[in-house]
């Protein structure tokens, strides 16, 4: 952190230095302005971070006010939920289902908007499918224990609101294009028992597209997927067949 605030700093604080060349700047600074420096920079981060919608919750903002009806049901999830909303509109539109999707979310996002994205819509079910972001670390390191806990809590939110979770499995990947120094494919496959017998535990339904999509080697098989993580419409119609049957 001090180091880069040095550098970032360096640019404006040019004037007065003394600099052999334009490669060569050496900056020179005292105890007080080295702190005035770094309080600054802080001030500007925490500026940055207040003025940032985090969570996302405009993203659906307009549309949840559009609703009139209560949607039968609503997907809440990642990216593989939006790409499936946006791939396969049609999908969702017949059935009454609606899809409340963000690409890279992790569990501990989803759950902080679960009550404006789900709740307030008054569905009769939501679809939970959590996880994926979380292992490919997107927000940080987190046990597959507490990624459990912020499933279980939309679990309980959606309970004590009358509406029925559903609870589905983490999809199959063996790399992550965006961090390809992990290995995923063990952690998937630990955190889809955790969240299977939660399940099980508290006669939740639970929809296994984990076991229909995965290869030999524990990615998701290059048919059902362009990228290695995310359905092509070949993966998503498998989902839909499942996720129909289960719904009926």
């Amino acid at each position: 952190m001090k180091r880069l605030s040095i550098i970032i700093l360096s640019t404006f604080l040019a004037v007065g230095l003394n600099a052999q060349s334009k490669d060569s700047l050496v900056l020179k600074m005292d105890s007080a302005q080295y702190q005035k420096a770094e309080e600054e920079f802080l001030l500007k981060l925490q500026q940055e971070n207040r003025n940032s919608d985090w969570a996302k919750f405009s993203r659906y903002e307009a549309s949840n006010k559009l609703k009139i009806a209560a949607p039968k049901v609503v997907f809440m999830g990642n990216s593989i939920t939006e790409g499936w909303v946006r791939d396969h509109p049609d999908f969702f539109n017949a059935h009454g289902f609606i899809g409340r999707g963000i690409s890279g979310q992790t569990s501990a996002e989803m759950l902080v908007r679960f009550r404006s994205d789900v709740i307030l819509l008054k569905p009769k079910t939501v679809v939970i499918n959590a996880g994926t972001n979380d292992i490919a670390q997107n927000n940080g390191t987190i046990t597959l224990e507490h990624i459990l806990q912020n499933i279980i809590s939309m679990c309980e939110l959606a309970k004590m609101n009358h509406i029925k979770p559903i609870l589905s499995s983490v999809l199959p990947a063996n790399h992550f294009w965006w961090n390809d120094t992990l290995k995923p494919a063990q952690y998937i496959v630990a955190l889809n028992g955790m969240i299977r017998d939660y399940a099980f535990k508290n006669r939740i339904t639970y929809v296994d597209y984990y076991s229909f999509l995965v290869d030999a080697n524990r990615g998701i098989d290059q048919k059902y997927s362009g990228d290695g993580v995310h359905p092509n419409l070949t993966g998503y119609g498998v989902m839909e067949t499942i996720i129909l049957k289960t719904l009926r």
